[in-house]
């Protein structure tokens, strides 16, 4: 166990605020996350951390240490950049998080032939249709649909995603067809909804002869996975606004008809997020690179696709 273990280990705990948190990050138990702290602490000959049964609150020289903690894990993470760089052998884990959508249809399957091409790299993908942190969650890239609100990272632009309303013929043939986002708002259609958390309402960005307008839309269903709102759908449940890629297949099959076709909705950025650091971790940069370009490729495939009269007409 090296002194740079413990220092690493701290900036997580401080991060997380829980040692058991900070275990299950760096895949130890929370003795060995304990033992590190305390030697840590043994080391620098103060408290890190004020500890209760309850709570986990940082001294004020832990505040102060973590400062310095964090420059030194950048300084390292910086020179080991520099010499991958320079071998061209990236190594090391790779922590990547997408929502679920996008890391099932579009990202997972790359992983095995990006690890096929660097062996001593690995990957760990989380999926989630959550807002996620880089800093706390300790992730190198997260892809997204929208735009983000921490202006502290940087924004690698993939592509505009078009999305579609659609619903099934059953729930057509039960609640009639919507031709306009009013006809959802007013006409009593159940509108499938991605909750988050802190959400207080639902709004759906649609484009109108006016330019884009927001409707305010309503419905029984929601989750904070959006692939349970596709199944919905499928299930005949209601209205479901989706990125083309997730539904193309049933539209194709006609298990999904577009609907409200007056009032498309706009098109969302897909786009992913990394942390601004002096000297890019070569095998982030490399992944983002192979990831980016296939996942363009074949979004342009699916929108094409699905602007056909074949595939949603």
């Amino acid at each position: 166990m090296s002194y740079l273990d413990n220092i690493r280990t701290f900036v997580r705990v401080y991060e997380l605020g829980s040692m058991s948190a900070a275990g299950r990050d760096l895949r130890i138990s929370p003795a060995v996350t304990s033992s590190r702290i305390s030697q840590l602490e043994d080391h620098l000959g103060v408290r890190l951390f004020q500890r209760t049964t309850r709570s986990l609150t940082p001294t004020e020289q832990g505040k102060a240490f973590y400062r310095g903690a964090t420059e030194v894990l950048e300084a390292v993470t910086s020179a080991e950049a520099e010499i991958a760089s320079i071998t061209d052998n990236p190594r090391g884990a790779l922590y990547v998080a997408a929502p679920l959508g996008v890391g099932r249809r579009l990202i997972a399957p790359l992983v095995p032939e990006f690890l096929a091409l660097y062996p001593e790299v690995s990957l760990r993908l989380r999926l989630s249709d959550r807002k996620i942190d880089l800093t706390t969650e300790g992730l190198d890239l997260a892809f997204f649909l929208g735009h983000p609100e921490d202006s502290n990272l940087r924004i690698r632009k993939i592509a505009d995603v078009r999305r579609i309303l659609c619903a099934a013929p059953e729930y057509i043939a039960r609640h009639g067809m919507p031709d306009h986002g009013d006809d959802l708002v007013a006409g009593g259609h159940e509108c499938l909804n991605l909750r988050f958390p802190g959400a207080t309402e639902f709004q759906w960005l649609l484009g109108t002869p006016d330019g884009p307008r927001r409707f305010r839309v309503a419905g029984r269903y929601e989750s904070d996975d959006g692939d349970v709102l596709t199944d919905w759908a499928l299930a005949g449940h209601g209205v479901v606004l989706k990125p083309v890629f997730e539904v193309i297949e049933h539209l194709r099959a006609g298990r999904l008809v577009p609907v409200a076709m007056q009032t498309p909705p706009e098109p969302v950025q897909m786009a992913c997020l990394y942390t601004h650091r002096r000297k890019q971790d070569p095998k982030t940069r490399l992944f983002m690179e192979f990831v980016i370009e296939r996942i363009a490729t074949t979004i342009r495939g699916t929108d094409q696709d699905a602007g056909s009269t074949a595939a949603i007409g």
